[in-house]
């Protein structure tokens, strides 16, 4: 969290040690005044100034924006009271003086959510203080992302722990490069938001700033996990041998490993037989390709992300529509816990272990509860949403009667699914809100949990299978 502003020292804020965030809050203030000083209010006829004078105090006052905004994030989002409360009377004696306090862009971390029903910074208790406490002193910061997963503390202690393992402890890729392929992941499906933390936490373990300006900039080994990046965000059935010989290094190969899934072993539920339930996945195939995603007109204001990735119409298109036909994919031929996990083990030791229980966590999460019912069992629901992901990257399992996804799944919820899997950038607030209208917000984050994990188990499935190929 260390800025790189002359004396101006954020990451002490970051430290456990009460006297330690205390020293870093005097000097912040001492800083905060000293460029308030440098800027008087503005007033109703200031004295004409030269062109010099004016850049230099625009350049002043941007500076004091800058740190006045991340106070006000502190004072919202810090797991440590001191901090929340020191920042705010910094805010408030800045007011005092006339100068302008920035406000906030959004209402909480979600669109979806009211402010009102996602877990307060403050109000935490001792567990969710000290998944807090974790990610601030590692991050910096508290993160919408975060947030939002606080309905589900276990499965957000393993995701914090997953992503701190891979984004900044010793592994084959330099840290930058680990947060440009975050950029280049989150800017494919235009998340603003995610480019905007990986872009700063790039930059702050420095990461050079020209490649900022466009994939064309960045080492010739991330451009060509251009192709990779979007086959396997859009059409992961695509992906072959061959992409994985033009990549040319373990160190590519071994940055797609940070998507691994965990594949959960399916308990025998049926009776019918190996044909019938094949010819229902096909069924259950040719059908998904009916459930289009949202054209929705309504979008989130975002910055312009298309630098950081080509061929920008590239997206999301039905396999097995317009002609093209691609061999069905049977996880009983290629699995995660016969083939996958072995293979992230042997090329990233430990990585397997955290992201299959990540996975764990995420597929059996359950508070046997639907909406205002309690004692249910969960489990056939759960499968259904993660089979019927896979039935539309056209992974089949042997063992499933894909006959229970339409009992189960009604229309709206298909569309709601379809669209955050494969063009989550057209996902709207009128959609969320269109399905299970009586299950409570915690519910449907658990629901975008298993749409996370599931899609990126479509994905990470076709990825290792052609390692594997290449490889062998």
């Amino acid at each position: 969290m260390e800025e790189r502003e002359g004396e101006v020292r954020w990451d002490g804020l970051c430290s456990r040690d009460a006297s330690t965030r205390d020293a870093a809050l005097e000097n912040i203030r001492q800083a905060v005044l000293r460029r308030t000083a440098q800027i008087s209010p503005v007033k109703e006829d200031p004295p004409p100034e030269s062109s010099e004078g004016r850049l230099t105090s625009a350049t002043a006052l941007d500076r004091l924006n800058e740190m006045l905004a991340r106070l006000l994030m502190l004072s919202k989002r810090c797991p440590f009271r001191d901090v929340r409360e020191k920042s705010e009377s910094i805010l408030k004696n800045v007011q005092e003086l006339g100068i302008r306090i920035p406000r906030p862009l959004g209402h909480g971390p979600s669109r979806f959510i009211p402010e009102k029903e996602i877990l307060q910074v403050g109000n935490e208790d001792a567990q969710m203080h000290t998944l807090f406490a974790d990610s601030f002193a590692t991050l910096g910061r508290l993160d919408n992302i975060t947030l939002v997963m606080v309905f589900h503390p276990q499965y957000l202690g393993s995701f914090l722990k997953t992503q701190h393992y891979l984004l900044q402890m010793d592994g084959p890729l330099p840290l930058h490069y680990r947060h440009y392929i975050g950029i280049m992941a989150a800017a494919r499906h235009q998340c603003s938001y995610l480019v905007n933390l990986h872009v700063n936490d790039f930059l702050h373990v420095g990461g050079d700033p020209k490649w900022l300006n466009g994939l064309e900039n960045a080492p010739h080994k991330l451009q060509n996990l251009g192709e990779l990046n979007k086959i396997l965000a859009h059409r992961p059935w695509l992906i072959t041998k061959e992409h994985i010989e033009t990549t040319e290094s373990f160190c590519e190969v071994e940055a797609l490993m940070e998507k691994m899934k965990k594949l959960q072993e399916c308990r025998d539920e049926e009776e019918a037989s190996q044909e019938e339930m094949a010819t229902r996945f096909e069924r259950e195939k040719r059908e998904s390709m009916f459930v289009c995603c949202s054209e929705d007109e309504e979008s989130a204001p975002t910055r312009d992300v298309s630098r950081h990735f080509e061929d920008t119409s590239y997206g999301y298109k039905d396999f097995s529509r317009h002609g093209m036909h691609v061999p069905t994919f049977r996880v009983q031929d290629y699995s995660w816990e016969d083939h996958g996990y072995s293979l992230v083990n042997r090329l990233y030791p430990d990585v397997g272990q955290l992201i299959d229980e990540k996975f764990h966590i995420a597929y059996d999460l359950t508070y046997n509860t639907m909406a205002m019912h309690k004692d249910v069992d969960t489990s056939m629901l759960r499968r259904a949403i993660w089979n019927y992901i896979h039935c539309m990257f056209g992974i089949r399992y042997d063992d499933y009667d894909y006959g229970e996804i339409n009992q189960l799944l009604d229309r709206s919820f298909k569309v709601y699914i379809k669209t955050v899997v494969c063009a989550p950038e057209k996902t709207t607030k009128r959609m969320y809100d269109s399905f299970w209208r009586q299950f409570k917000h915690s519910e449907k984050v658990h629901v975008n949990l298993l749409l996370i994990e599931a899609r990126m188990q479509a994905e990470l499935l076709y990825a290792l299978r052609a390692i594997t190929h290449y490889m062998t």
